[in-house]
């Protein structure tokens, strides 16, 4: 069952923190999960989350820092000092213990890493820590089990039972060669039932996925998603295994990924958190709220240039609003399906079938839809060929937005942008300038204006 922070548990921990209880709270907390233990904290203010951190074992409180929320970690942080802090990047594997050094300041920075006890450790941060955060060597960890391709299996076994020490789980065995270049995997089943005097070269699988340590975090998403992959391992430009992947760190790359999506869908043009102040919150939603005013300001003059038409067709200005609303839904339709295509991969680039299939579906949508419209045109107003007019503009309008909403993020995509800011405001405010001037463009063609 999912844990859940009671008001009774924070009273009990407050209380134990006042009176200094330090074994009463590893009691009531040292059976819990460290993901657990940090919602509580968050829950906690900063003195009393410190408190608690400084009470917990390293091997306890190590794990947790990788689960708070940014500020309470920075926070915490902030009151330990370098040693306290190596001592947690002690417990943490290479790539966590990167990820919380990467936090910190220059000058922090320098002084935990020569705290480090462990010499070899403190080396693969500081190698991890040369790599872009958002590549596949910002992601990897060092630690893995690894076999060279000229050993026996007995020589495999006790080489491994040495590296099994360091890491907390074995997905996968790598084998390379004496130049440490990545040669494929060992099947544990063939290890168990093969000769000990095998040499690891005949029984090898020589067909694996890797990824260069340049390769964007994303794509070592997808491919690992593709393959259902637990783990990937990484090598450099010289073909050399370097590092692994495991699918805990994808989880969290696919998780910032659909955050950061949902946000640029949403008109938000920076990564915000519901914490952070009302400042940060603002500079990431004005900018395009300031955009869309200035849109909608050029689809007013566009009205203004057709009262001509609706002074004497005055139906045709009550259906805008209409009009707005479809073909903004259209073309967000449109592009959010073309946006998850190119995030899966089951769609690439610009494909004729793919648009023909959309244009198709976006007819049918359109005529059925212009079809209830006439018909309730004509009952209401018994204006047929102005109800027509409305119906013939709504169908062009909407293949107008389902043709944006295709092309868009397929171009975007192409030109290296972000094809998600594509599926919000952008195409709803750029469909209703455009779709406006259709509208009232087929409307005056078809009444001979």
């Amino acid at each position: 069952m999912e844990f859940k922070v009671s008001k009774d548990l924070i009273h009990q921990l407050e209380e134990h923190i006042v009176n200094k209880n330090d074994k009463e709270l590893e009691v009531l907390l040292n059976d819990l999960h460290h993901a657990d233990i940090a919602e509580i904290l968050d829950e906690l203010d900063f003195d009393e989350a410190t408190y608690i951190f400084r009470v917990l074992d390293s091997d306890k409180t190590a794990e947790i820092l990788l689960e708070l929320e940014d500020d309470l970690r920075e926070n915490i942080l902030s009151r330990l000092s370098p040693k306290e802090i190596a001592e947690e990047l002690d417990e943490l594997e290479t790539n966590d213990a990167a990820d919380i050094i990467g936090e910190l300041s220059q000058e922090i920075k320098a002084e935990v890493i020569s705290e480090l006890n462990d010499v070899e450790h403190a080396k693969d941060i500081v190698e991890l820590l040369r790599y872009d955060e958002n590549s596949a060597g910002g992601l990897m960890g060092k630690e893995l089990v690894k076999v060279n391709e000229n050993w026996n299996v007995l020589t495999c076994v006790k080489e491994m039972r040495i590296q099994a020490e360091n890491v907390s789980r074995v997905h996968s065995i790598y084998v390379v060669d004496d130049e440490n270049r990545l040669k494929g995997r060992l099947s544990l089943k063939d290890l168990l039932t093969t000769s000990t005097k095998t040499q690891i070269g005949d029984i090898y699988i020589r067909k694996l996925n890797f990824v260069n340590v340049d390769t964007e975090d994303v794509e070592v998403a997808r491919i690992m998603q593709k393959y259902d992959l637990e783990a990937i391992p990484v090598v450099d430009e010289l073909g050399r295994l370097v590092g692994r992947i495991t699918i805990d760190d994808i989880v969290d790359v696919i998780k910032d990924e659909a955050d950061k999506d949902y946000q640029l869908a949403a008109g938000i043009t920076q990564d915000v958190e519901s914490n952070d102040s009302v400042l940060e919150l603002t500079k990431a939603r004005l900018p395009w709220l300031l955009i869309g005013m200035v849109i909608e300001i050029v689809a007013s003059f566009v009205l203004k240039g057709n009262e001509d038409v609706f002074k004497i067709h005055s139906t045709l200005i009550i259906f805008v609003p209409l009009l707005s609303a479809t073909a903004g839904n259209i073309g967000v339709q449109a592009s959010a399906i073309v946006v998850q295509g190119l995030a899966n991969g089951t769609l690439k680039e610009f494909s004729r079938g793919y648009f023909t299939k959309e244009i198709t579906v976006s007819m049918i949508s359109g005529t059925i839809i212009s079809l209830l419209l006439l018909g309730y045109h004509s009952i209401m107003y018994q204006q047929y060929l102005v109800g027509f007019a409305i119906s013939i503009s709504m169908i062009v309008v909407i293949l107008f937005a389902a043709t944006l909403g295709t092309l868009v993020p397929l171009f975007l995509h192409k030109n290296k942008i972000d094809p998600a800011i594509a599926t919000g405001p952008f195409i709803t405010t750029t469909n209703d300038v455009f779709g406006i001037m259709l509208y009232f463009g087929v409307a005056k063609l078809i009444l001979g204006f």
